[in-house]
């Protein structure tokens, strides 16, 4: 029991030194300020080629989803997230390893793979797991109700992204991180999967889109980027000059807009694609929701929830009963606590 209670207060101290140091010291692995970087870099995108041209720059609440952007990724972390997932991992492996003497911790299965094969597989299912919990989200009627805050806005941008119900924080990174904690994905790892992850959910919710082969050229670059930087750990460009690494990323640019650029709209969630699922007349025969996808799209092309009726820019998002759902702060993180 010591130990339990030392590990709880040792996951407070540490995100609080941890938060501290990320605000005061920016770097490269530096997520306070990556959040703000890729927050922006959207921003700008939205003002240059807004997809919705009549829209308001600065689209009704715009300010709240800016707030939930820190309270949700810093202050609410801070306050629970980072400590209960400590104790709830540590916990998990003792009872696995007193029950049948098997060290998850000591049998990493991930350990001998190189890094970019850790990514890929813990992003993957981190996606999957994230997936099936948004599904529960819409069909357990008392997580629709902290998830309703998220359906609560009506005029999508890449903030929208951020805001959601400090319940969905405990739900989802419970259920998801087990998994990952259990596949020995570490903190280097997460932080990289997240952050990929934060651009494309900015991207969803954002009043900006590209054509499919944009988008596969954007990911090819980003790979032979990753590469050349020995950031996935391949060692597939260390000995070569500046012209062969020139043909190299030339080659991941030209598959990206010929080989995955007509696939990413099934691969990959996109605006267009989830502005359905925020839309306040759903299909009759989908009374729970379509679209769940939040980076990836092929589960519910999958398991047959993808819907895309017409071009869905200028529909009606929400929910029935949204005229009487709380607009302000406090009313929203208070909702549904009953």
């Amino acid at each position: 029991m010591k130990e339990v209670i030392y590990t709880f207060l040792n996951g407070y101290a540490g995100y609080a030194s941890y938060l501290w140091n990320e605000i005061t010291h920016p770097g490269i692995h530096n997520y306070f300020y990556w959040l703000i970087i890729v927050s922006a870099f959207f921003f700008v995108l939205e003002i240059l080629k807004p997809w919705r041209v009549d829209q308001p720059l600065l689209r009704k609440d715009f300010w709240l989803d800016l707030f939930y952007m820190f309270f949700n990724f810093f202050l609410f972390s801070l306050v629970i997230y980072n400590a209960a997932s400590d104790v709830v991992v540590d916990l998990f492996n003792r009872i696995i390893l007193s029950v049948s003497g098997f060290d998850l911790k000591a049998a990493n299965p991930l350990r001998s793979f190189p890094l970019w094969a850790i990514l890929l597989i813990g992003f993957v299912v981190r996606d999957f797991v994230q997936w099936w919990v948004h599904r529960l989200l819409h069909r357990v009627e008392w997580l629709w109700q902290f998830h309703k805050v998220h359906h609560s806005v009506e005029q999508m941008g890449f903030a929208a992204h951020l805001r959601y119900h400090w319940m969905e924080t405990i739900v989802y990174r419970s259920l998801e991180y087990i998994p990952l904690a259990l596949l020995g994905i570490g903190l280097y790892d997460f932080f990289i999967i997240h952050i990929f992850t934060l651009s494309i959910g900015h991207y969803n919710h954002s009043n900006f889109h590209v054509s499919g082969r944009v988008a596969g050229t954007v990911v090819g670059t980003l790979v032979a980027l990753a590469i050349n930087s020995g950031i996935a750990d391949v060692t597939l460009m260390d000995s070569a000059g500046w012209v062969e690494k020139g043909f190299l990323l030339a080659a991941f640019v030209l598959a990206g807009w010929f080989v995955l650029g007509p696939w990413m709209k099934k691969i990959f969630n996109s605006p267009e694609m989830h502005i359905w699922h925020h839309a306040y007349e759903l299909p009759d025969d989908r009374k729970y929701g379509i679209n769940f996808g939040i980076s990836l799209a092929i589960w519910d092309y999958i398991f047959g929830t993808a819907a895309i009726p017409h071009d869905g820019k200028d529909i009606k998002l929400g929910f029935p009963g949204f005229e009487k759902f709380p607009h302000t702060f406090i009313g929203q993180i208070f909702y549904g606590v009953k």
